[in-house]
C-alpha cells in the first residue's frame, strides 16, 4: 500500500512539473527580438519607403528587409521587437523610423540595416498622462481647445480626460499607422483614436499632439503626408485635417465624404484624398473644395506615389495601379504583371514602382 502511495505521488509530481515545463512561457512582442526567416520578404509587408537608393520595406512579426538592386535580392534587418509594423518612412538615405502595432516607433540611422526601439505604447500612455495632467492645469491651453458647435468646453475637456484614462489603463495595444518627418529631427506618428505625436530631436522625446487637433470624435488617423508646403491627415468618416503652423494645430477640412480615407497624396496645386471603395477626391485649392474623382474601382486604395515626371499613382486591395497624367482629374488602369491585395507603393525609377502587400514586394515598370 505504502509503495503504490509513493508511486502515485511520485507520478503526480512528474506530472506537475511537466506540466509546468510545458506551459509556454509569455513573451511580449515589444521585448522580443524579430525572427529571421527566409520568407520575411514573401509574406505580408505593410509599408515600403526608398532609403536614397536603397528599397526598404517593414510587415508583420516586426520584419523589416531592404534592398539595393531594386528588388532583385534582399536582406533582412535586426529588429528587437516582434510587433506587426505598417509604416516607414526615411527623410534622408540614413535616418528612418517605421511604426506599428503596440504603440511601437524604431529608428534606423545606417538606411534601414539595423534599428533599435524608440518609443512605444508603454512609454505612450505615461507621456499622454503625463501632458494631460500638465494641460489640464493650464488655462490658455484650454482657451485653444477645439470645442465642437453645440458642445459646452467642459463636456470636451471629461471626454478627453476619459481617452486619456482609458489609453493608460488598456495598455500598449493602440497602432500607430504612419510616420513622416520633416528632416533629420521633426517629425510625427499618427495612429488610432486620434493619437498622434511630434517630436523636435529625432525620436528622443515625443510630445502628445492629441489636443491639437480638430478631431473631437477621436477618428482613427490613417496617414499623414505633405503636400506642397501643406501638411495633411486623413482619417475615418471623411476627415481631413490640414496643419495651421500659425497656431500650431490641425484643423479640420470640410470634404462631401462619409466613408474612411486611408491616405493623402499630391503635389503643389493638387491635393488627393483616397480611401474605401475606390474613392478619390481632388482638391486644388489647399482643401477647402473637393470634387469627386470617379476611378472605375471598387476596392479600397491602399497607398498613393508621385513619379518624377508628376503622374501620380494609387494601388487598391485588389492589386490594382491607378495613373494620372493630369493631376487628379482622371484614373486609368496599369497593366500589371501578377496583381497581388497591395498595402503601399513607392516611386524608385522615372517609370518604376515599388509594391508592398500579401505576397511581400513587387518591382513594377509601369508602361
Amino acid at each position: 500500500m505504502t509503495t503504490r502511495i509513493i508511486t502515485i505521488l511520485s507520478l503526480a509530481v512528474c506530472l506537475a512539473i511537466y506540466s509546468i515545463a510545458a506551459t509556454p512561457v509569455f513573451q511580449d512582442v515589444l521585448d522580443t527580438p524579430s525572427m529571421e526567416s527566409p520568407l520575411a520578404v514573401k509574406n505580408l509587408l505593410n509599408g515600403v519607403a526608398s532609403a536614397g537608393k536603397r528599397l526598404i520595406c517593414v510587415g508583420q512579426r516586426g520584419h523589416i528587409v531592404y534592398s539595393d538592386d531594386q528588388g532583385k535580392k534582399w536582406l533582412q534587418a535586426s529588429v528587437p521587437v516582434s510587433s506587426d509594423l505598417v509604416a516607414v518612412h526615411f527623410p534622408t538615405p540614413q535616418m528612418g523610423w517605421a511604426v506599428g502595432h503596440d504603440g511601437v516607433v524604431l529608428h534606423s540611422g545606417d538606411g534601414g540595416e539595423k534599428w533599435v526601439k524608440q518609443f512605444d505604447g508603454r512609454a505612450a500612455a505615461q507621456v499622454m498622462a503625463t501632458h494631460h495632467k500638465g494641460w489640464k492645469n493650464c488655462s490658455s491651453c484650454h482657451e485653444k481647445m477645439e470645442t465642437p458647435k453645440g458642445k459646452p468646453q467642459g463636456a470636451e475637456e471629461s471626454g478627453l480626460m476619459a481617452d486619456v484614462k482609458s489609453f493608460t489603463e488598456q495598455g500598449p495595444d493602440k497602432p500607430f499607422l504612419d510616420v513622416w518627418f520633416e528632416n533629420e529631427t521633426t517629425g510625427f506618428i499618427v495612429g488610432a483614436f486620434n493619437l498622434i505625436f511630434r517630436t523636435v530631436d529625432g525620436g528622443k522625446t515625443w510630445e502628445p499632439w492629441f489636443d491639437r487637433t480638430e478631431n473631437s470624435k477621436r477618428f482613427h488617423l490613417y496617414a499623414i503626408r505633405p503636400v506642397g508646403q501643406d501638411l495633411f491627415i486623413s482619417g475615418e468618416q471623411g476627415l481631413v485635417l490640414k496643419l495651421d503652423r500659425q497656431s500650431g494645430r490641425f484643423a479640420a477640412m470640410k470634404t462631401p465624404y462619409n466613408g474612411t480615407f486611408f491616405g493623402i497624396t499630391g503635389k503643389p496645386g493638387v491635393v488627393i484624398a483616397f480611401g474605401l471603395r475606390g474613392s478619390v477626391f481632388v482638391s486644388r485649392n489647399g482643401g477647402s473644395a473637393w470634387q469627386k474623382t470617379e476611378t472605375g474601382v471598387q476596392a479600397g486604395l491602399t497607398g498613393a506615389t508621385v513619379l518624377e515626371d508628376g503622374r501620380i499613382i494609387l494601388v487598391s486591395q485588389n492589386g490594382e495601379v491607378l495613373v494620372s497624367s493630369d493631376n487628379g482629374t482622371s484614373f486609368t488602369l496599369a497593366k500589371v504583371d501578377q496583381p497581388v491585395f497591395a498595402t503601399s507603393v513607392a516611386a524608385i525609377g522615372k517609370d518604376v514602382v515599388a509594391i508592398a502587400g500579401l505576397r511581400g514586394v513587387q518591382v513594377q515598370t509601369l508602361k
